[in-house]
């Protein structure tokens, strides 16, 4: 029979059961044998739903990680905690999958890549926008050459109003910033894959605190006087090594009539290019002396990396992350690319907070 991956969840909140924990059960071979939270009746409840009959609930998460019949732990905690949290789990010798991004800064980043090297485990981040169809699709036509070098591209993620209220995404101290941090990641993800290039050379970034009325259409309502210390927008210009330029868009609240989704990106290449953008998917190229729109059928099938592949990104993640660890294949998400994106993000930061440009070794 095909064995069962005993998975412990650390941290039931929003991501967790947005996300992770209906995507892991849908999988057959997939056991959630643990839970922990800070609050204990959120473990409690996430046992219920999607726990095994003698699954155990903690409030501290190293004696989640003392059961050595957990294999994999899913670490979905408020920025700041993924890299301890991360650590010990790695040294506890479980596979760990961490929600993006993969750190509150670069320097934590850069120690969780280390403690799987050391341990031998498997970590990945949680950037399921790789896994969209779409996403797929242009991976495989990229990589077989049809873009050409791409030397241009724009990575989006744009909303007219919609700053989340809830938890701590309005907390800088606990995840870092705002939607740079928690939306404009993805896309910046995204795009540094598609390209393959993971060589950033100079960063320029602003930040911006401007909208007179975020609250205004909100679609979560609005919060306390002085309760959001984050950015509402942010964007960054990015110049890699080989010379190729990145534009990052971000923003939860910006007074545009055009917002765009997060997992949007542009590519520009000397051969064609292509972009995914609200959902919509277009690759666009000269032939003939005519300009060529392609768009691609996602409505069912199409190729994949691995079975079992899905529309829904988060259940693909886990299917494509499960069978890495059975079959100890790679990770889609390698954590080294994952903290390549975490220190462009915090460039961007720093540019804006001192006006200056921030250079790569």
């Amino acid at each position: 029979m095909d064995r069962k991956v005993k998975v412990g969840i650390i941290g039931c909140g929003g991501i967790a059961n947005g996300k992770h924990m209906p995507s892991l059960s849908k999988l057959n071979d997939v056991e959630m044998v643990a839970f922990c939270d800070l609050i204990p009746e959120k473990a409690e409840k996430a046992k219920n739903q999607y726990g095994t009959p003698d699954a155990k609930v903690y409030t501290d998460y190293h004696e989640l990680l003392k059961d050595p019949s957990i294999e994999v732990v899913h670490v979905l905690t408020p920025n700041r905690s993924h890299a301890p949290i991360t650590i010990d789990a790695l040294h506890a010798g479980k596979h760990v999958m961490c929600e993006k991004p993969m750190a509150k800064t670069a320097a934590d980043a850069k120690k969780m890549v280390e403690a799987a090297k050391e341990t031998g485990k498997k970590l990945t981040i949680g950037y399921q926008h790789r896994h969209k169809p779409e996403a797929i699709y242009l991976k495989h036509i990229i990589d077989r050459g049809d873009l050409g070098e791409i030397y241009f591209a724009k990575a989006y993620a744009v909303r007219r109003r919609g700053t989340p209220n809830w938890g701590v995404f309005l907390n800088e101290y606990e995840q870092g910033g705002g939607p740079l941090i928690d939306i404009g990641t993805h896309s910046l993800d995204l795009t540094l894959y598609l390209m393959n290039n993971y060589e950033p050379r100079m960063v320029v970034g602003t930040k911006y605190k401007k909208v007179k009325n975020p609250e205004c259409g909100n679609p979560w309502g609005g919060w306390a006087e002085g309760a959001n210390k984050v950015e509402d927008s942010a964007f960054g210009f990015i110049e890699m090594k080989n010379g190729a330029t990145i534009m990052l868009e971000a923003s939860w609240a910006l007074n545009t009539s055009e917002p765009i989704k997060e997992g949007s990106t542009m590519l520009c290449g000397t051969d064609a290019g292509a972009q995914i953008k609200n959902g919509a998917t277009v690759i666009n190229k000269g032939e003939f002396n005519r300009l060529v729109e392609i768009k691609p059928d996602f409505s069912e099938g199409g190729v994949s990396f691995y079975r079992g592949v899905s529309n829904n990104p988060g259940e693909t993640e886990a299917r494509s992350w499960i069978d890495a660890v059975k079959n100890d294949t790679e990770v889609v998400v390698k954590p080294e690319q994952a903290y390549v994106v975490s220190q462009i993000l915090e460039a961007i930061y720093s540019s804006a907070e001192t006006g200056k440009p921030v250079f790569f070794d």
